[in-house]
């Protein structure tokens, strides 16, 4: 289950969670290849995963010993579309204020 908007924002508004995020974009990877360019242990990246996991943010399989993590894109959609709602109505904030007479 994918949380809302709120809750995945939450959940990469913690750097390291984002930065994990942002690799898992890049490409799959265990806990133990996260971990290997992180500056905390293999335990802390496995307890950010369960985190992002719970959220829906990522996802995991089993391939043979290792658990291999991938980020949801439906996850990433909802994000998407909060920020896209949010410039939606930003920018025609700024229309309407834009075609307001100008006050002489």
């Amino acid at each position: 289950m994918i949380a809302n908007a709120t809750a995945l924002l939450d959940a990469i508004g913690e750097p390291t969670r984002r930065t994990i995020v942002e690799r898992l974009v890049d490409r799959p990877s265990a806990v133990s290849d996260l971990a290997k360019d992180l500056p905390i242990t293999r335990s802390a990246v496995s307890q950010h995963l369960q985190i992002l996991k719970t959220v829906g943010l990522v996802t995991d399989k089993a391939v043979g010993t290792r658990r291999i993590y991938t980020v949801d894109p439906e996850a990433l959609a909802i994000i998407r579309a909060y920020f896209d709602a949010f410039w939606t109505r930003s920018l025609a904030a700024f229309a309407d204020a834009a075609e307001q007479p100008e006050d002489t």
